[in-house]
């Protein structure tokens, strides 16, 4: 891969947000002979479309909304996860790998042309006012969302710091329709975060992965080390973790991993082939290891979930995960604007595609009420482990 090119992976928009991988324009390519025609063909029939609007539309359209319009809907047309990006949302896409930015807080994806919450980020405005992963926003301050200009309601949720939004939602099995008011703020992501649950046990919990994810995680495993000795076992608990930098997600596994493949990826062009591999040395030397998912576990989690569980270094337990397994690639046009493009499809070390399919939990504990079921059990799990160890 191009050293300096910057892939991050993720399932969609913070708010209307995207993260994905930029590089620079190639240069463009003279289209082949027999595909003139089409291209004439379809230059016309824009034209002739655009010209009916204006001349017979109800109200006046500028013409840059239109042409706008018009290439959102062919992006959107490829899959999901690709999209046509403004100039405003573009600067956003590379402001946000550095996990800082304003807005309340919250991972969006649009599905099926509406607006679903992946997943809330920790500490934000929108998870403290209790929305959930599974959400879809229908009204933004009062105004439905338009399926056909879904833009226009992410554009509308953005906003300066200390202003408010109004958000209805509808949530699967809640008859009523749910209200959040919400102030907007600076949203600092402090993406790793942990505590020790008992001797020679930790918990750590990666909310998603940005730049410094993995320094960060070194970090909290050295004061531990320092403060409590050796660990034994440790949970890393990856639930509600929409995706982020590939790197990252390398870099937290190559934690783990003394050698072997962690991830690769298939594209049509050379630029979107890659495989990373892991480098000696394991930061807990080889102490029992769980993994927690869910069904909000997505794209860069479930790399680091799947490069774990193939090499039989993590035990996973939760639920099946999201399964987007497509890496995207912003490339920037002209006027500041960008297209966020899918490049190729991204594989565990074993070679099984995550895309549409997700991880199989190794123990499929599901989170019913309050009490953190799956975390018992990844505790429980870890000290069977060490006992049989020491058994032996």
């Amino acid at each position: 891969m191009n050293p300096r090119t910057l892939t991050v992976l993720s399932i969609g928009f913070i708010l209307g947000l995207s993260v994905s991988s930029w590089q620079p324009v190639s240069a463009e390519r003279e289209p082949p002979a027999n595909d003139v025609q089409v291209y004439q063909d379809g230059a016309r029939l824009i034209a002739e479309v655009m010209d009916k609007i204006k001349s017979e539309y109800v109200e006046i359209v500028p013409d840059q909304q239109l042409f706008e319009a018009a290439v959102s809907g062919m992006v959107a047309g490829l899959d999901p996860h690709s999209v046509f990006l403004s100039a405003e949302r573009f600067r956003d896409v590379k402001i946000s790998t550095t996990g800082n930015y304003a807005g309340i807080g919250v991972e969006l994806n649009t599905e099926n042309r509406a607006i679903v919450v992946v997943a809330p980020i920790d500490g934000g405005p929108a998870a403290r006012a209790g929305m959930l992963a599974g959400d879809t926003i229908i009204m933004v301050d009062g105004v439905p969302v338009n399926p056909d200009s879904i833009d226009e309601a992410l554009t509308h949720m953005r906003g300066e710091i200390g202003s408010s939004v109004a958000l209805s939602v509808m949530r699967k099995n809640v008859a009523e329709v749910l209200s959040f008011d919400l102030i907007r703020e600076q949203i600092n992501l402090s993406s790793v975060s942990g505590r020790m649950l008992e001797e020679g046990l930790a918990y750590v919990r990666i909310s998603q992965f940005s730049e410094t994810t993995h320094q960060d995680l070194h970090v909290f495993l050295s004061e531990l080390a320092r403060l409590h000795g050796k660990l034994q076992g440790l949970v890393i608990d990856l639930r509600n973790n929409p995706g982020g930098v590939l790197d990252a997600a390398v870099r937290v596994s190559d934690i783990f991993l003394d050698d072997g493949v962690i991830v690769t990826a298939d594209g049509r062009t050379d630029s979107s082939d890659f495989e990373f591999s892991a480098h000696p040395g394991d930061a807990i030397n080889g102490a029992g290891l769980v993994v927690l998912v869910n069904s909000g576990s997505a794209s860069a989690a479930e790399i680091v979930a799947g490069a774990l569980q193939d090499h039989a270094r993590s035990t996973v337990i939760g639920e099946k995960t999201f399964g987007k397994g497509s890496v995207q690639t912003v490339l920037p046009l002209a006027d500041g604007q960008a297209l966020k493009l899918t490049t190729s499809y991204y594989f565990t070390p074993s070679g099984a595609s995550i895309h549409g399919q997700g991880i199989e939990p190794d123990i499929v504990v599901e989170q019913h009420g309050e009490s953190d079921l799956p975390l018992q059990s990844a505790v429980d799990h870890l000290k069977s482990a060490r006992l049989q160890s020491r058994n032996h």
